[in-house]
């Protein structure tokens, strides 16, 4: 399992969700991103889901 990281920001630049979770892979972590930003209404505000070795698996700007 790998640890990824999500991020979203208002437009404004402020930091309102910085959570990680765990995830066999890069398919899984953008499933688990794009569920856990509907889940807590953030779908259409910037974010990016990243992996640990940097790149990135999910972004919306």
């Amino acid at each position: 399992m790998k640890t990824y990281y999500l991020t979203v920001f208002e437009k404004d630049g402020t930091n309102v969700l910085d959570e990680n979770f765990q995830a066999e892979n890069d398919d899984e972590a953008k499933k688990i991103g794009t569920e856990k930003l509907e889940e807590k209404g953030y779908s259409n505000h910037t974010h990016r889901c990243a992996a640990p070795e940097g790149h990135l698996v999910l972004f919306h700007r």
